[in-house]
């Protein structure tokens, strides 16, 4: 099948042409991961070559931005891989009872906040992704709350579909900033 021509090009950034290159059969545990990892891999590629303008909000009045989205997907796995399957008592890094907005409200286009929320999603990321690999199967489970139990199958599931939805939010965000496309 051929794909037509579109009315720009589609964005190239660092390891765009790989994200989504495992394979598409096996055992479930890598294929799992595998989304997961290209899925964080978008985020990532959506917020390169940018500095301050990651805070750029998406339209007025939302306080939606890259390193919002960046900020909040930190504490969405510190939340779901630290402290529900691992069950460490830990607070979320950038958003609180009082400040529940805290992750898209505190990105500012400061250097250091930028570099902070970088690091604090990439420590959350590594947590994650030793975590699930330590785990003796994808049965474990945690409690969370809301959910009640919920196993580590779920979890990685649940975050495919959590930076699926975002990174499309993280798609129009990016063509706004400077009118890079792409998957």
């Amino acid at each position: 099948m051929e794909i037509p021509d579109r009315r720009i090009q589609l964005f190239a950034g660092m390891g765009s042409g790989d994200r989504f290159s495992s394979p598409a059969t096996g055992d479930e545990r890598p294929m799992l991961i595998a989304m997961l990892d290209a899925q964080r891999a978008t985020l990532e590629l959506k917020c390169s070559g940018l500095g301050p303008e990651l805070a750029m909000r998406s339209v007025a009045p939302s306080s939606l931005s890259l390193l919002g989205l960046v900020r909040h997907l930190a504490d969405v796995e510190r939340r779901w891989f630290r402290a529900v399957l691992a069950g460490h008592d830990v607070e979320l890094r950038f958003s609180s009872t009082d400040a529940p907005e805290g992750d898209f409200d505190g990105a500012a286009p400061a250097p250091e906040v930028v570099a902070a929320s970088w690091e604090a999603w990439q420590d959350e990321v590594a947590f994650a992704r030793a975590f699930t690999a330590e785990a003796p199967h994808l049965d474990i489970q945690g409690h969370d709350t809301w959910r009640g139990a919920v196993s580590l199958r779920w979890v990685l599931i649940h975050m495919i579909e959590e930076y699926a939805r975002h990174n499309g939010h993280a798609d129009l965000i990016r063509e706004r900033i400077d009118r890079a496309v792409g998957v």
